[in-house]
């Protein structure tokens, strides 16, 4: 069965296209009974455990909610079942839709989260899922994230499936520019970020640095000896006595803070494996009013429930 591709206008356009291929395809509409291509990860059958049903695309499901369609069904390409659990987990994916790795990412993931309403359930293409993958995933790890099994591209159908092809990005995975500030070294102004920032990290500190090194597409910053732990989270004594903090995939990009070593810093990681992944830093600024607020608050915000996937740096 061919791809569901399309001309530029939005993913919208390409789904509208899709809707109208599928009413006049053989066995569409009410005659189609939802057997078909099956991903490996469920049962054979019937796809879904409930009766499907359309829904508004919720005004507050921001990965969504401009995605270039209104109708969304339930339950989801992933299973939820409820609004409240697809908007959940999809929000967790907003902040690496800001950061932009390529521009068939929403659409990618709104098929999957918010799938367009059809007479049946339509699969992204193995290779859109690719090449979201391979521009994404390298974000990711910066954070210290892997590619999420439940998204593991062999589960989708091949491109002579019915599913949802690239259409708007490149086929090929692009590396980002050289000239494009390292993600770790995006920076928030407000309070409000920098303490979600705050929620997803697993350690806050303010130190000076001793010395940065490049290795193997990676900086390697070590801190100095006095330091003040703001947030202490899964750290050990040996782990804030000699602290080495590791920014993944920051080798070529610029990091403006980092310019010079002077002067105390505010930073944020995760500890991942042993070792300890910036996430974010700030050269330190007695005197911003949003440095000191979110400093001061930041036990006091109310982080999401869930653990977001990334943060919100690049929303300026």
């Amino acid at each position: 069965m061919p791809r569901a591709g399309g001309p530029p206008g939005g993913p919208g356009t390409a789904l509208l296209a899709l809707a109208l291929a599928l009413a006049g395809s053989p066995g569409g509409g009410q005659h189609y009974d939802y057997y078909g291509w099956q991903p490996e990860s469920l049962p054979h059958g019937r796809f879904y455990g409930r009766e499907p049903q359309c829904l508004d695309i919720p005004p507050d499901m921001q990965l969504c909610r401009d995605v270039g369609y209104k109708r969304m069904r339930l339950p989801n390409l992933l299973e939820h079942e409820t609004v409240a659990e697809a908007k959940q987990q999809a929000g967790s994916w907003v902040p690496l839709l800001a950061k932009q790795c390529h521009t068939d990412t929403q659409l990618f993931l709104c098929s999957l989260f918010a799938p367009v309403c059809l007479d049946r359930p339509v699969y992204p293409c193995r290779s859109l899922c690719e090449v979201v993958r391979d521009s994404c995933a390298p974000v990711m790890e910066s954070y210290g994230f892997p590619w999420p099994e439940m998204l593991h591209c062999g589960k989708f159908p091949s491109d002579h499936e019915l599913c949802i092809a690239v259409q708007f990005g490149n086929s090929k995975a692009t590396p980002p520019p050289v000239s494009k500030i390292c993600t770790q070294c995006e920076m928030e102004h407000k309070a409000d970020g920098m303490m979600e920032q705050m929620c997803s990290s697993d350690f806050v500190v303010k130190m000076r640095i001793k010395e940065m090194t490049e290795e193997n597409g990676e900086r390697r910053l070590v801190a100095a000896q006095k330091k003040k732990v703001l947030k202490l989270g899964p750290l050990k004594r040996k782990d804030t006595k000699k602290m080495v903090l590791h920014m993944r995939n920051a080798g070529a990009c610029p990091c403006p803070q980092l310019d010079s070593l002077s002067g105390s810093f505010l930073v944020m990681g995760r500890k991942v494996g042993g070792r300890l992944l910036l996430l974010a830093i700030y050269p330190w600024q007695k005197h911003n009013k949003e440095m000191k607020f979110a400093v001061k608050f930041m036990f006091s915000y109310p982080c999401p429930l869930y653990h977001p996937l990334l943060y919100g740096a690049g929303q300026h």
